[in-house]
């Protein structure tokens, strides 16, 4: 193996950044194990505390979620522990709900125990029929409705299969295969549903992400007429990946130009694919981390020569995005559908004189989640089915829109201020789960 001369390794070293020589941000990152007891616990607290109070709520006395070995439903996905990467086998989990004194029970009908958290309950051994098992506990407790998950409307709902689905419908004897209902609103309602435990978590999972695009958005990263829009998208999933997180899509980074600035790189026969002085860059940008996840639109400006700060026409449009999220988040209610929160702050955008955009959506458990959506990018009339879904407390959300802003200085068409930040409505109010951006990420070369 060849080696660096003394003198060559700490020239290297001076060239690093900072935040690779003394990395505060990795040490911030829990070790594996830990990670997994944390997630263990909030799987536990939402298991033992969620599904009895929607199972309630929504009127179901037995759910039944279904899965074989890499062909999972989504929902089983959340409910398994943190050494369970998947199922294993056919694993069924059940929630039977014996009333207030017994409360609701929950059992693996599977060759395994899933972990301490759902005890096994078939010993194939002695019933070799796992089907026949699930109808003999189904039987012996007599609920008045069976819940699995199909849904029309929303993906995340909708995980039993065809055979599973089938061969429980022949298990059953014929009064209780007419008790079987959709688990629509119940699983909804579990992945949408969040914790306290789980919130106090989700400030330091955003703040990680919050910090990783601000290291990124630095003359550190980007260098002027060098680095590249691919750089920098790559950039971004490389330190996600060397932090040992993960992300739940690809960053994706655009640019806007002046006039000014896309007149000159178009004359000089520049490619518009690289960084220059004076772009407006914007990022789309996620991560995972302790079964969460995180979804941000930022911008940021690089500073042209002679410049030492923004250009106050610039706060003033990142200020008008601002405005058109506190129209929206004000208009959050219990009971209002998406729908509805949808039009009304259209509406009271449009008569304070913007120009809005608004494509929201719940987050959590999964990236673009379930629960109630507030809008698509080309749908501003509304969206079916998860639009008309009730809004519900305890509940998170990327609040994702677009304010096109009239900024004459910049460009003849209007400058796209798109902004996501995350935050949770706890049925009274919303708050950012970390400050949302106020002020933009200045990139400063010289």
């Amino acid at each position: 193996m060849t080696r660096l001369p003394v003198a060559a390794l700490i020239s290297l070293c001076c060239l690093l950044p900072a935040f690779v020589l003394a990395d505060e941000l990795a040490d911030r990152i829990l070790p594996l194990r830990e990670q997994a007891r944390l997630e263990d616990e909030m799987l536990r607290e939402r298991l033992d505390e969620v599904v009895p109070e929607l199972m309630r709520r929504e009127g179901i006395d037995a759910w039944v979620v279904i899965s074989r070995e890499y062909n999972e439903d989504p929902v089983l996905r959340t409910m398994l522990p943190a050494t369970w990467l998947n199922a294993r086998r056919r694993t069924v989990l059940m929630f039977i709900d014996h009333g207030d004194e017994r409360g609701v029970e929950r059992m693996a009908v599977a060759r395994y125990a899933v972990g301490d958290l759902f005890p096994g309950v078939w010993d194939p051994e002695q019933q070799p029929d796992q089907w026949a098992r699930i109808a003999e506990l189904l039987i012996e407790a007599d609920p008045q409705s069976i819940a699995v998950n199909f849904s029309d409307t929303y993906g995340l709902a909708d995980g039993l299969t065809y055979t599973d689905g089938r061969e429980l419908q022949l298990a059953l004897p014929d009064n209780l295969r007419a008790r079987i209902i959709s688990a629509e609103r119940l699983a909804v309602g579990w992945l949408e549903t969040r914790t306290a435990t789980e919130m106090e978590h989700y400030k330091d999972v955003m703040a990680i992400a919050h910090a990783i695009i601000k290291e990124g958005f630095s003359a550190e990263v980007i260098e002027p007429g060098v680095t590249s829009i691919d750089d920098l998208e790559w950039w971004y999933r490389q330190r996600v990946n060397d932090l040992g997180l993960d992300a739940w899509f690809h960053t994706s980074l655009e640019v806007e130009r002046s006039d000014d600035s896309a007149a000159r790189i178009d004359a000089e026969n520049l490619d518009p694919e690289i960084f220059y002085r004076g772009d407006h860059v914007h990022i789309d940008f996620g991560i995972s981390y302790l079964g969460l996840q995180t979804d941000t639109q930022q911008n940021a400006y690089i500073l042209r020569e002679g410049e030492s700060e923004l250009p106050s026409y610039l706060q003033t449009a990142l200020a008008e995005g601002n405005r058109l999220q506190d129209i929206l988040t004000g208009n959050f209610q219990i009971g209002r559908s998406g729908n509805e929160i949808l039009a009304m702050s259209l509406n009271q955008a449009r008569e304070e004189g913007l120009n809005p955009i608004i494509y929201t959506h719940p987050i959590g458990l999964h990236g673009h989640a379930a629960g109630t959506t507030i809008g698509m990018w080309d749908k501003q009339d509304g969206v079916p089915g998860t639009g008309d879904y009730p809004m519900h407390a305890n509940t998170a959300y990327s609040i994702e829109l677009n304010a096109l802003v009239d900024v004459p200085e910049w460009s003849a068409e209007p400058l796209p201020m798109k902004l996501e930040e995350d935050g949770f409505f706890n049925g009274s109010g919303f708050d950012y789960i970390q400050p949302r951006q106020t002020e933009y990420h200045v990139i400063d070369p010289n």
